[in-house]
């Protein structure tokens, strides 16, 4: 099954390196192979983290489908529709996953472990900075280092360039302005993280989850951030 290889925890919490927004490097490994790697039984560089998304539970591990209910009936019922992706995730202490926002409604249920969450609301956008980066990829070498491999042809990708664990303030004061939230998701619980809500996730070491994403309506709610995120632009506050 793909599964997304960080370079170690020691590069940041975030895929920026210098310029560069740096997408992670995939390699497609047996699970008992990650399995083995996360319980000490074998080694592998960078840190490994299952998180294909785009529905990966159905695709790449059907085999657990009969474990878990297709859907979350409440929520379906609530959004009037069935979830758009059903995704499977399995990683390491050391993988972070940086500060950003989905455009989904987001049930995240944890099987195994805990997830940490740290959260901002929409009415924080004009406190949280963006920049623009270089797409770029890690590419495992054959020596098990890494290199940095520019994307062509494409866009720059606009990210969000703060640690919110341990923010640059003097950079970034504005940050000093927002008001994170913090829960921790523990084995049996799921936690609802609406649309365009910022998040930024740790995990304990082996920690399993599985999260249901539905489609977010563009309605009121999607007008007001833009709105937030049009001013703050507009103001010289990014």
């Amino acid at each position: 099954m793909p599964c997304s290889i960080g370079r170690p925890s020691t590069s940041g919490p975030f895929p920026i390196s210098g310029d560069r927004f740096v997408m992670p490097a995939e390699r497609r490994l047996p699970l008992s192979c990650v399995l083995d790697v996360m319980e000490g039984r074998a080694q592998h560089p960078g840190v490994l983290y299952v998180q294909k998304q785009c529905s990966n539970l159905p695709t790449e591990l059907p085999q657990l489908l009969p474990d878990l209910e297709p859907h979350v009936p409440w929520a379906s019922e609530a959004l009037g529709k069935m979830p758009d992706a059903v995704n499977f995730w399995l990683g390491e202490a050391s993988a972070v996953t940086s500060l950003h926002k989905d455009h989904y409604e987001n049930l995240y249920c944890v099987i195994s472990g805990e997830k940490h969450f740290l959260l901002h609301p929409p009415s924080d956008r004009p406190f949280i900075p963006y920049e623009l980066y270089i797409p770029a990829t890690y590419q495992l070498t054959e020596e098990g280092s890494f290199k940095v491999v520019d994307e062509e042809a494409m866009e720059k990708v606009p990210w969000i360039p703060l640690d919110p664990l341990a923010p640059d303030l003097a950079r970034y004061p504005s940050y000093s302005q927002a008001q994170a939230l913090r829960c921790t998701v523990q084995a049996g619980e799921m936690l609802y993280l609406p649309a365009l809500w910022f998040h930024h996730v740790q995990q304990s070491h082996g920690c399993i989850a599985v999260n249901f994403w539905y489609d977010m309506e563009y309605d009121l709610k999607y007008s007001y951030f833009q709105l937030l995120d049009s001013l703050t632009k507009a103001s010289g506050l990014n």
